[in-house]
């Protein structure tokens, strides 16, 4: 089995906002730290939110986004990456996998591209010859959920270049806290607020479950956390619907979910594709139960009927369905959100990180 304090990588980040991605990375850089391995970052972008946290860890930063052309973004990662000297070059996103791969070409080094979600969307929207290049080009390519394995493979990457990495939880962060069992039950949904979300669907779905409940002399509260170019429509949405500031509140972006969680009985997710969402990690490992969608790898996450409800992305009566019953039944949301915690302590835990990557940097640098 490889030697994790014999690598030396330098990853490439598109960004290093608030989200999903980027957590994943934070996660990844702290764990090879840990076992020894020479690391550093090269990002696109600087003075975003996971920089400071990366930086403390030991890992040096380097803005190489100066530019926004893309030819001389590459001349320069490729420069950077000269001087640097890494066995690896690795990146994070989808749309710098060409980066590094064309970096590392021009160096002799190994790259290794990532394919997030559920590959398809994203790799469309690079275009029909930059998406192709992005799947053929890196030396292996890191796949954060078992459908993006599949729709990458039927896009034409090779099947032996593509190396599931699961994301992870750090379950000693997000761990349950005791609820307050009276008052309205309260429901939160988390995510960049764009098309991929649906959050009008959230929202129409919210909706149901007010009309029903109130009619039953009982309230809900519902909150959106995250941005996102469709925030203004979301909230017109909202307001049309009666339920802005009465049911529903947008709290925008929040330096630390975890104060959802435990304000929140139940997590809903009304996605119409996901990969392996680190919300619902995040939510299980606080012992939430999840209303989701069952897109992606959510199956995977959620045992239906035993840690939370899943319902077709177009069945918004399921979805309503589902809802109302954890709504309702408090004992079930206790139930659910224990098996729930078990489950990802079990299988998705950051304690599994360091073998996890053994494992995929035995496979894809073979």
């Amino acid at each position: 089995m490889i030697d994790l304090s014999k690598l030396n990588i330098c990853f490439l980040a598109g960004t290093l906002g608030q989200g999903g991605a980027e957590r994943q990375l934070y996660y990844i850089l702290k764990t090879l730290k840990q076992s020894g391995a020479r690391v550093g970052i090269f990002s696109l972008t600087r003075g975003e939110f996971w920089e400071k946290p990366i930086k403390e860890l030991g890992v040096p930063v380097l803005w190489v986004g100066e530019s926004s052309r893309r030819l001389m973004r590459l001349k320069r990662i490729s420069n950077e990456a000269g001087k640097y000297r890494p066995a690896v070059i690795q990146s994070q996103h989808s749309f710098t996998n060409l980066y590094a791969a064309l970096a590392g070409r021009a160096n002799g080094l190994r790259s290794i591209g990532a394919i997030r979600t559920d590959c398809t969307r994203e790799i469309r929207a690079l275009g029909p010859v930059a998406g192709a290049l992005s799947l053929r080009l890196p030396s292996a390519l890191a796949v954060n959920s078992k459908l993006g394995l599949r729709n990458a493979e039927a896009m034409g990457a090779s099947p032996s270049r593509l190396h599931l990495l699961r994301n992870v939880v750090d379950t000693d962060y997000f761990t349950p806290s005791l609820r307050n069992s009276g008052g309205a039950v309260k429901v939160a949904a988390i995510g960049r607020l764009t098309e991929q979300k649906r959050f009008d669907r959230f929202l129409r779905v919210m909706s149901r479950v007010d009309q029903v409940e109130s009619r039953m002399g009982r309230a809900i509260k519902g909150a959106i956390i995250g941005d996102g170019p469709l925030r203004k429509q979301l909230e017109r949405q909202a307001a049309e619907l009666g339920l802005l500031g009465r049911v529903i509140e947008f709290k925008g972006i929040l330096a630390d979910t975890r104060s959802v969680y435990r304000w929140a009985d139940l997590l809903a997710m009304t996605s119409d594709w996901e990969g392996t969402p680190n919300v619902a990690l995040e939510a299980m490992a606080t012992g939430l139960p999840v209303s989701a969608t069952s897109v992606g790898d959510l199956p995977e996450i959620i045992e239906d009927g035993q840690t939370g409800l899943l319902a077709e992305p177009d069945d918004e009566d399921r979805m309503a369905d589902n809802m109302l019953r954890l709504i309702r039944d408090a004992r079930l949301r206790v139930t659910y959100g224990l098996r729930a915690r078990e489950f990802v302590a079990a299988n998705y835990s950051l304690t599994q990180a360091p073998q996890a990557l053994q494992h995929f940097y035995q496979a894809a640098l073979q």
